[in-house]
């Protein structure tokens, strides 16, 4: 991970001194979008989905932990066939609850779309008027400050956030160049 920063950042130097003309600048975009309502809505309609999937399968962990309690109080009593179809009931309970959650919430799930399909909309306007900005003042590169790439220093003369903001059509309270 180092070497890769290391290595953009040279690459960066490089780029910077090899061409006079470059023009750089960078963006926040934890601030763009903190700034950004719709962003906080599909935040709290993530999170509303997220809750309501999580009582979902608590309910579910629930009713599997009861079958297995009641099944141990039983068990004694029950002959070996209805024992082994009890247990099998249990396993598939859990094996469904177990998908469930993977399905929910899992790598590729329902909650990584559902951000996909609220977020990756404003995610593309942002760099759409990122790229407007860049283009209009002839920008070479624009970093974000919020990502991966690190910053050791930045003047903020080039933050062109509010621009992008602006650009975008939003308003916000306070300028963050100031």
């Amino acid at each position: 991970m180092i070497h890769k920063r290391l290595a953009f950042l040279f690459t960066a130097i490089l780029l910077a001194i090899g061409v006079n003309a470059q023009k750089f600048a960078y963006v926040d975009s934890e601030y763009i979008l903190q700034n950004i309502p719709e962003y906080n809505d599909a935040l709290a309609q993530i999170d509303e989905f997220a809750a309501q999937w999580q009582q979902e399968l608590e309910a579910k962990f629930a009713a599997i932990d009861k079958m297995y309690k009641d099944y141990q109080a039983e068990a004694v009593l029950l002959p070996e066939e209805m024992k082994r179809k009890r247990e099998d009931e249990i396993m598939k309970a859990e094996k469904a609850a177990k998908d469930l959650q993977k399905q929910r919430f899992g790598k590729d799930g329902d909650l990584f779309k559902k951000r996909q399909e609220l977020v990756k909309p404003i995610q593309d306007k942002i760099y759409t008027a990122i790229e407007k900005i860049a283009q209009a003042k002839n920008y070479a590169m624009i970093f974000d400050k919020a990502g991966n790439v690190t910053m050791m220093y930045a003047d903020a003369k080039y933050d062109i956030s509010d621009e992008v903001l602006e650009e975008m059509g939003y308003s916000f309270n306070t300028r963050k160049n100031k």
